[in-house]
């Protein structure tokens, strides 16, 4: 039996990261293919995760558009499948790389199975182009490992077979499990090196397309608002290395005496600032999976998500990019009660990869 794992951003390999492990662990034989859609983002992960890549296609180019990279790797993904015989692909998310590892493999008659499959918010522009990829994956996949009964819904009005849906949980939870396992030490440091110890912070990210230009000034514009008003507050914001976002980001916020602007940081270090912070503002749809881990509340700078169990906790609140209102529910953070809130992440139980490797075989060993 052999696997193959293809996968090219940050989020895909925390998420494949504990799938990867689970089939090691497991004595199947397993290649990797990472893509290096985004490049310093996936290393930092490879390292904390121990994984080397039996295909490193390094695909990154500075400000590419999505018609080249989506050329670049129907290309180079092509050379690897045609070169390696699998019994499976696995893809995870809604990238671009997923998009097109699913599209090569179905050319080659090889199966794929989706791992975090069902997401959707309905609008083909939001998030962009992430909800038409998972979508287009799910017409291609013979596997759809669902993180949630609602994602299993969405997929079964879809007409997709019921047969072919497990529902696992999400396996950004596992990686969570594993964190706390094996990096507490390095967890503890993180709050320190950024010298965070005793300062109360607000811990933000934005970097997703929609958002580009005037969706994001706007969003800056209401948190410079609300730290001028509260210097005792920080903001801690590590920034995406797109040079679209850093620009943006820097334009607006550099002069700003309680911001701290920080190059990308090792997912353990998020995972460290996301356990110290008041609260998180982000547009991220990881960090909406990861916060109820840690029964921190989440202002979602999007119009859109995909993840409405977290709304349901009383934990997140949908806000958008109107100024007015992200400084308002910011506001409304100063003395924020933990009413009818659920602190069980509704995305998981740490065994989701556990889950998706044993239907694996049982569906492999099925066909044979």
């Amino acid at each position: 039996m052999r696997i193959g794992l293809i996968f090219g951003t940050r989020p895909e390999a925390i998420k494949m990261a504990p799938v990867y492990l689970k089939l090691k662990e497991m004595n199947l034989e397993t290649l990797v293919i990472t893509t290096a859609q985004h490049r310093e983002l996936l290393d930092q992960v490879l390292r904390l995760f121990q994984i080397v890549p039996d295909h490193d296609l390094n695909i990154m180019s500075n400000s590419q558009t999505l018609p080249t990279l989506t050329q670049k790797l129907i290309y180079e993904i092509d050379k690897i499948i045609q070169k390696e015989k699998f019994d499976y692909i696995l893809v995870q998310g809604d990238t671009t790389t997923a998009f097109i590892g699913a599209l090569i493999s179905f050319y080659y008659k090889i199966p794929v199975a989706h791992v975090e499959a069902g997401l959707r918010t309905n609008d083909i522009y939001n998030p962009f182009p992430e909800e038409i990829n998972r979508r287009l994956i799910s017409v291609i996949a013979s596997l759809h490992f669902a993180p949630t009964q609602r994602a299993k819904e969405n997929l079964l009005r879809e007409g997709i077979d019921e047969t072919t849906i497990k529902v696992t949980g999400n396996t950004v939870v596992d990686a969570l499990h594993w964190i706390k396992g094996n990096k507490t030490a390095d967890m503890q440091k993180t709050r320190e090196k950024y010298d965070l110890n005793n300062k109360k912070y607000i811990l933000m990210t934005m970097h997703r397309r929609e958002n580009w230009g005037e969706p994001m000034i706007n969003v800056l514009k209401a948190v410079k608002i609300y730290l001028n008003e509260n210097p005792d507050m920080y903001l801690v914001f590590p920034v995406h290395p797109n040079p679209i976002v850093k620009n943006l980001v820097h334009e607006n916020l550099k002069e700003i005496e309680n911001v701290i602007l920080l190059e990308p940081v090792e997912y353990f270090e998020l995972i460290s600032l996301i356990d110290g912070c008041e609260y998180i503002m982000t547009d991220s749809g990881g960090i909406q999976e990861e916060a109820p881990s840690f029964g921190k509340p989440v202002l979602v700078l999007r119009e859109k998500t995909e993840r409405p169990e977290i709304l349901e906790t009383n934990l997140a609140k949908l806000v958008g990019t109107e100024a007015q209102n992200v400084y308002d529910h910011m506001k409304k953070l100063e003395s924020y009660e933990f009413k009818n809130v659920t602190f069980q992440n509704p995305f998981g139980d740490g065994k989701a990869s556990q889950r998706i490797i044993e239907h694996l075989i049982k569906t492999i060993s099925n066909k044979h």
